[in-house]
This record gives C-alpha cells, structure tokens and sequence, in this order.
C-alpha cells in the first residue's frame, strides 16, 4: 500500500509563540522589528521560523501597526467602463509600488456603500480610493459617509464625485469645461437649436456639466428650450425613456449634448428604434468615449478624459498622503479632451 503523503499546512502566529515559548506580541516585534526584544527571545523565535517555514501574511506582518498593502477601492458602477478603465489605472500604479486592490461595486446603494466601507474597515486596508454613490443626497445618508470614513481613519482620495461636507484629497474632471466645449463645438457646426439630456442634478458633476451647456448657449446669444432640457439620471434606461418620448413627438432639437457614455447609449437606442440618424438628422457630441461607436461606423464626436490617468493620478495622490501628514489637501482636475469625428453637424438641410 502506498504511503499516504502528508498535507503542508501554514502555521499561525499564535504556533510560532508557543512553540518558542514567548508571547504572540514578542513574535509580532521580530517580525516588524518593532519594541524590544531580548536577543535570547529573538532567536527562539527566528529559529521556529526557520524550522517551521513559516511565512507572515501581509496582514500579520503588519499586524502591530494597524496596516497592510491593500488598497480599498469603492465604485458605485463595475460594469461602467469609465470605472473598469479608472480602476486599471489604479491596479497598474499599485503593481508598480507593491500594493494589492480590494475593490467593492456599490451599484449605487448607500446601503451597500455602508457595508462595503464597513468590510474595509475590518481589513485594515492601507488606504482608500472612492467614489460615492449616487444616492448620497441627503443630509442623514451623508453623515452617514462622514462617520463611516472618519471612522476608517486611513489616507483617503475622493475620485470624481464631491463629496459635501467634508474636505478629503480629489481628483475629478473639468465637468463645466465639458458641457460648455459640447454645446460650443455644436454650435459652431452651424447648429442654433440645441438640447441636453443632462445627468442627476442632485449631484454636482452634473450640475456643473449643464451649466457648461447653457453658458455655452448664452454666450452665442441663443437660448436653451425647455422642452428640449430632458433631466436624466446618468443612465441608459432613463436617457432612453427620455430620447423615445421625444422621438415620438417628432420634434426635437438640431443638436444635443448627452452628459455621460450612458447617456448618450441610451439615447442612440432611442434613436436607433426611431430611424433617426445620427450626423444627418440631429448632430451630437456626448461627454465621455465610447470606443464602440468607432467599430459600427457612426463616427461619434465627444468630449473625452484620460480615465486610466484618472486611476493613476488617483493612486499616485494616495501614496503621497501616506508620506505626508499635511492638512491641506490637494485638488486634481483632469482636462477634457474635444474628438470631433462628424456626428457634430447634420448634412440633412
């Protein structure tokens, strides 16, 4: 008969303290070379784990100062490819520094921003990246956020949602530049009548992307028609429910500035269902890529942003603030980017 062979197993912390006969704390030390030690202590212990093989986790390691490597992240929307393109951004400068990413989709629930925040917590996580969920408009449901992050008390960045009420480290995008270089550039492609599907004007990178629409509409001496101010919320469903009932109207303006990649989705499918095309019978210019578009011929004009820059510059703010103690935070607003492909003027007069 065969020998059965043996199972390898890792040992714990509390093993290698009893089998040198110190306390869990006195291995903690030598580990982290941290506190005193009595030379006799230490090399018991270095001797179990020598013997035993035993390798720390990250966790252990760094058990005595309340850290690891892990990297929180907190997104409201996985399956958003601007958060999939942020967070590759993110990942590459934590490869490049050491760290690991732990990242949690909210899907934009308070109640799972909570608890994903809560989790975190219990890791001791290094440091945390977030974006809040777009629910988080009211006073209770803020304070809420408060006391969750304060009570993480780690190095925290806020990636392009604000956060009201309280003043953190930011990176966000040129939101008003954005809808100001849509509505301008449709304008000048000879457009006069122009409309918005905006996105939830709760929340402030919405509002200032709208604002950048009217501006723009002021500054040319035109004025924007209600009718064709549709609020959104930043997703596909709505933008479409809002494009569809326009449509069937049959009325609806030369251009439109859709305020976000989801928007402008939306939109397209409105429009798609309803025969009306794109770059012939309204112009658009979208805020925010979609590399798709390119692939099925629709030459779709946008103001765009680096998004990986995003996660980068993100990551990079993060490893800053855990050299640094300094009250004053630091803003960093990633520029918009105009690509006009064709779809900003119609060809049908």
């Amino acid at each position: 008969m065969e020998a059965v062979p043996q199972c390898e197993f890792m040992i714990t912390i509390r093993e290698v303290a009893k089998l040198a006969s110190v306390s869990t704390s006195t291995v903690s030390r030598v580990l982290n070379n941290s506190g005193y030690v009595s030379d006799f202590a230490r090399e018991k212990v270095e001797n179990v784990i020598r013997e035993q093989n035993y390798s720390p986790s990250a966790v252990a390691v760094n058990l005595s100062k309340r850290e690891t490597s892990i990297i929180g992240v907190v997104i409201p929307e996985l399956d958003n490819t601007f958060f999939t393109e942020v967070l590759s951004g993110i990942t590459e400068v934590c490869d490049q520094r050491g760290f690991s990413v732990m990242c949690c989709d909210t899907a934009n629930s308070v109640e799972k921003e909570d608890h994903a925040l809560y989790i975190l917590g219990q890791q001791r996580i290094r440091g945390l990246i977030i974006t809040p969920a777009q629910e988080r408009s009211n006073a209770e449901d803020l304070k809420r956020l408060h006391n969750s992050l304060k009570r993480i008390d780690i190095p925290i960045i806020v990636l392009d949602r604000h956060i009201d009420g309280i003043t953190l480290d930011f990176v966000c995008y040129e939101n008003y530049g954005s809808g100001y270089t849509a509505a301008s550039e449709l304008i000048k492609a000879g457009n006069k009548n122009i409309g918005v599907i905006t996105g939830d004007l709760q929340l402030r990178i919405a509002r200032d992307r709208f604002q950048g629409v009217q501006q723009a509409v002021l500054d040319a001496g035109l004025e924007l028609d209600e009718k064709y101010i549709l609020n959104g919320d930043f997703s596909v469903p709505t933008a479409y429910k809002l494009a569809k009932k326009m449509f069937e109207n049959n009325t609806y303006p030369e251009g439109i500035v859709t305020s976000n990649n989801r928007t402008t989705l939306g939109f397209l499918k409105a429009a798609n269902e309803y025969k009306i095309e794109i770059g012939k019978d309204i112009a658009i210019i979208g805020i925010d890529s979609i590399e798709v578009l390119d692939a099925l011929g629709l030459n779709f004009s946008c103001v765009s942003r680096d998004t990986r820059e995003m996660g980068r510059t993100s990551m990079r703010l993060l490893c800053d603030r855990f050299e640094s103690d300094s009250e004053q935070h630091k803003l960093h607003v990633v520029p918009c980017q105009l690509i006009l492909k064709g779809s900003e003027r119609r060809t049908l007069k």
